[in-house]
């Protein structure tokens, strides 16, 4: 499901379980994997990494995982708005 010719076929996995597709993910493209929370009332979007406690404060963070994940919550809360 995760190699190139079988991602060629959709545009999002849907995984039951946390590991299930962040794992692979992370593999592919740690800093621009966004982790989506469906079925809920709000939009739920976060980075694909963790909070990186061991450089806070550093300046050495990569944001470009928490910038996707703010960009796709604005595309899907416009896409809920025009659904309406």
């Amino acid at each position: 499901m995760f190699h190139t010719t079988a991602r060629a076929n959709y545009d999002v996995a849907l995984c039951m379980y946390h590991d299930q597709a962040l794992i692979p993910i992370k593999t592919l493209d740690f800093s621009g994997g966004v982790n989506v929370t469906l079925g809920l009332p709000i939009v739920r979007t976060s980075p694909d990494h963790g909070t990186a406690f061991d450089i806070a404060g550093q300046g050495i963070a990569d944001a470009t995982s928490m910038i996707q994940a703010i960009r796709t919550a604005d595309h899907m809360i416009k896409a809920r708005k025009n659904a309406n």
